[in-house]
């Protein structure tokens, strides 16, 4: 039997997902990592790259005591997206941060009080400096110069992962067009937004290629450190939510997908970089070369879940192991009977996307009754249920309108796709036909198709 190795760096954890040639998932290994926050700056959240490839390796390694390294075909790895790796000179990295780092808060306010210069980055990029690597890298260049100075290439953190097997340094259109330097029609760094920003375009050294590429072989070091086999083909990979549309078979103009999961993501695929003038929703690259997607996002709607879960249902958590169940579905059950609306609760968790002018409110549940028959733990639950499917209705409508895409069916994906009550809710809302997978990990298997078409 020859298997396909995906390596996933979530923001979370990561983990070594083994497929077999069907797609099958074999075998999983996952570690938590904790992101370091260094004092000397608010909002900073570093990526340990020493630590946190150690922890891929003992996955790895994880996954290589049920089979041989002999038997697996090709690796290909994916991550979450806009955290980023710099390098210098001798291509060693150097510098990196997650995608939560929250450091550039003032270069993001400076960068605004040219008020065109967002929009016009939008028009080219698909994307606003809520998310991307502009104000970061702005904020190198002034408060750590001799990092900015040695920096010579960047890429993302799935290309990292690829980079220590043994790959050159390269960055891919899907992952890399988060960062806001692409230019989305040549999905390519863009010179004029690097001129725009006043950033040196050294750091468009990385050469592009498309997922699905051969990028290289697991080198002797990374053989000795993983257990891999040396000469092992890595091919390259992408984003996470690019890839997850790919791992629940999403790879047609039109095809629409949800992932919900901390975040909820909308993907609706588009046949050209259709860009929103009023600049409500990020346009990414997509891991197929000729697609690129509309995405919108939901702040939260897992982490609000969890959140409920642990401050509100200690009890159901007891009940539910004893039960061999979880206490998700417990809550998801007693709230089916509720009506649509939950007796007028209204939750304010996420508001609806809107990229150039990104705000929400204080997370809040008001118009509550004093009937504990309609104000109660359960009613609750279904209202945070409620309003992830309502943004999400915002959102692709929002897409529709600039798109001209008219939707037929969606897929929904990711953990709260698990949940029967939570899918019926969406439907309901959207008023569209919603479709769940038998896959576990989409976006693991994204990188195992990737790793497949490049061995072809």
């Amino acid at each position: 039997m020859k298997y396909i190795l995906s390596l996933d760096a979530g923001t979370g954890s990561v983990r070594a997902i083994i497929f077999d040639k069907s797609g099958n998932q074999i075998i999983e290994s996952q570690r938590e990592y904790i992101h370091k926050v260094n004092p000397k700056y608010q909002g900073s959240i570093d990526f340990d790259i020493e630590n946190n490839w150690k922890l891929i390796c003992k996955c790895i390694k994880d996954v290589l005591k049920q089979i041989s390294p002999n038997d697996i075909l090709a690796i290909s790895t994916t991550s979450m997206r806009e955290a980023f790796v710099l390098y210098d000179e001798n291509k060693k990295p150097i510098w990196a941060c997650s995608n939560v780092d929250a450091r550039a808060y003032q270069e993001t306010i400076d960068l605004r009080k040219n008020k065109e210069l967002e929009k016009d980055i939008y028009y080219i990029s698909g994307q606003t400096f809520s998310l991307g690597a502009i104000p970061r890298l702005l904020w190198i260049k002034n408060n750590d110069k001799d990092i900015y100075n040695k920096a010579c290439y960047l890429n993302m953190l799935s290309d990292w992962i690829a980079v220590e097997l043994g790959a050159d340094i390269f960055i891919d259109p899907s992952n890399g067009s988060t960062l806001g330097l692409f230019n989305l029609k040549t999905r390519n760094f863009d010179k004029k937004i690097f001129e725009m920003s006043d950033l040196d375009f050294k750091f468009a050294n990385a050469k592009v290629l498309e997922s699905g590429t051969i990028i290289g072989e697991v080198n002797n070091k990374a053989s000795k450190e993983t257990g891999l086999k040396e000469g092992t083909k890595i091919v390259m990979g992408g984003g996470d939510a690019q890839l997850g549309t790919i791992g629940v078979g999403a790879v047609n103009e039109k095809d629409t997908v949800i992932l919900g999961g901390t975040f909820w993501q909308q993907e609706v695929n588009m046949k050209s970089p259709i860009i929103d003038k009023d600049a409500r929703i990020r346009i990414n690259c997509s891991s197929i070369s000729d697609l690129w997607q509309a995405e919108g996002i939901a702040f939260y709607p897992g982490l609000v879940a969890r959140w409920f879960r642990d401050a509100f249902c200690e009890d159901l958590k007891e009940i539910a192991k004893k039960n061999n169940t979880n206490a998700y579905k417990l809550l998801s059950d007693k709230s089916k009977d509720i009506p649509a609306g939950c007796y007028e609760i209204i939750p304010i968790f996420s508001d609806k996307m809107n990229y150039i002018s990104w705000k929400h409110a204080a997370p809040s549940f008001i118009n509550m009754t004093i009937d504990p028959n309609k104000t109660n733990r359960y009613s609750l639950f279904k209202s945070i249920m409620e309003n992830a499917a309502i943004v999400s209705y915002n959102n692709i409508k929002t897409i529709e309108n600039f798109s001209n895409i008219n939707i037929d069916y969606l897929t929904f994906a990711g953990g709260a796709a698990n949940d029967s009550v939570w899918c019926q809710i969406l439907s309901d809302v959207l008023q569209l036909e919603v479709r769940t997978t038998k896959v576990k990990e989409a976006t693991a298997l994204g990188a195992a198709i990737c790793a497949c078409v490049g061995i072809i």
